[in-house]
């Protein structure tokens, strides 16, 4: 029979590096312990990304004292190793979790609850924990390739490359940005109008910070992206600061009109309030304010709320990060939003021969073409009469002939 810690497993996500783990406490493992903490199993209503945060956080205390390592898989379940003196300090955060959701049919049917968690003694179990481990790792380096090759398809780029991002590198990453100067990673891209053989024509500017930049100024060898809720939990910490940047009075990023890229949590904080006061009532009106589509959906009721308020107050909503699949079922009217962006992709033009009435469900004048990298990409926007585009070609073209007027400015 072979080792099951001997067995070869991908790395690189949380799943792999539990079986690594595993596989370095193997001859320490006679006082530990583990608990897999089923949240799969849980209504997606009581798995949402604060839910996930409170669960997580449960076990801070633990972690940082080196009494034990959390590993947060795929599928929103987690391991927890821990030394077994600690078995009190477990058996209390699980029954906070429990009480987080005591709601869910699991929990409340007596019959089910028990398979809320499984307990492992690594004396005696050692070798079960770690082929359930490998077979999740394995899993999950099948789903991987598999999207993968899907996002190929679509015309989606790979993923950023790097170690997985985990709780801990999270709490590391937002001390961080509490002390960082972060002026210098905010970013301006304009989006255009392209009409007919004019050149592109600045409507206004996406204000963000540079994820990418972000990730090799504190962490260049972490993937921040490898755990969706995890990142999105960044986000909303780079909200706030993008929001405090821009309640300096003698900061330029709010000139002219602007979009935000902004989380539902966020438009409904005290310090979107703040920034609110801080602006004239005028300047409202030149700022769209862009919220995700992952974001809205997961939380409608709070959108709706946003929504509301951010029309009352005179901003713009904008649905980001839309693929044409996506317009069928997302209706830009009915969620009051004034726009949204588009993904380009390759298997554009079949699928909008496909499903021609998309596009005018949601309203050709009102759809932002994103992602245009290349001039194929703003040719066949024109096709289908959008006339609004942001991406890599539109800034090469827009700076081209900012340089090239500049340049008659100077002859003069």
């Amino acid at each position: 029979m072979q080792n099951p810690s001997s067995a070869q497993v991908p790395a690189g996500s949380q799943e792999a590096m539990l079986v690594d783990y595993l596989t370095r406490l193997e001859r320490h493992r006679h006082d530990r312990r583990a608990v897999h903490i089923h949240i799969s199993l849980l209504h997606a209503n009581n798995r949402k990304d604060h839910h996930m945060r409170i669960a997580v956080g449960a076990f801070d205390n633990m972690v940082k004292m080196l009494n034990a390592q959390m590993f947060s898989l795929s599928n929103q379940d987690m391991i927890v190793v821990y030394r077994a003196q600690i078995q009190a300090d477990m058996e209390a955060a699980i029954v906070k979790i429990r009480y987080l959701f005591a709601d869910d049919e699991l929990l409340i049917d007596e019959s089910t609850a028990g398979g809320f968690c499984d307990w492992y003694s690594l004396d005696r179990e050692f070798d079960q924990l770690m082929t359930m481990a490998q077979r999740l790792a394995q899993e999950e380096e099948a789903r991987v390739k598999k999207k993968r090759i899907q996002d190929a398809k679509v015309g989606i780029g790979p993923a950023p490359k790097g170690k997985p991002f985990t709780p801990e590198l999270l709490a590391r990453t937002e001390a961080a940005l509490s002390q960082a100067d972060m002026a210098n990673m905010i970013r301006r891209q304009p989006i255009c109008a392209v009409i007919g053989d004019g050149p592109p024509q600045p409507i206004f500017h996406e204000i963000f910070i540079s994820i990418a930049d972000l990730r090799e100024t504190l962490m260049p060898s972490i993937n921040m992206a490898s755990s969706p809720w995890l990142f999105q939990q960044l986000t909303e910490t780079l909200d706030l600061r993008v929001l405090s940047l821009l309640n300096r009075h003698d900061d330029r990023a709010l000139e002219g009109d602007i979009s935000i890229n902004l989380n539902v949590a966020t438009l409904l904080s005290q310090e979107f309030l703040t920034f609110d006061d801080n602006i004239k009532v005028s300047k409202r009106g030149t700022i769209v304010l862009e919220l995700q589509k992952v974001d809205i959906f997961a939380d409608l009721s709070a959108y709706l709320f946003a929504r509301d308020f951010a029309h009352e107050r005179g901003y713009r909503i904008c649905i980001d990060g839309l693929t044409y699949g996506m317009l069928s079922f997302v209706d830009r009217e009915r969620l009051g939003a004034d726009l949204i962006k588009l993904v380009w992709g390759n298997n554009l033009s079949s699928e909008t021969q496909a499903r021609p009435d998309a596009l005018r469900r949601a309203g050709v004048s009102r759809i932002i073409l994103c992602r245009c990298d290349t001039e194929a990409s703003i040719e066949f926007g024109k096709s289908l009469g959008i006339s609004l585009y942001q991406g890599r070609h539109v800034d090469a073209t827009f700076q081209d002939i900012r340089r090239r007027g500049a340049a008659r400015v100077r002859r003069k």
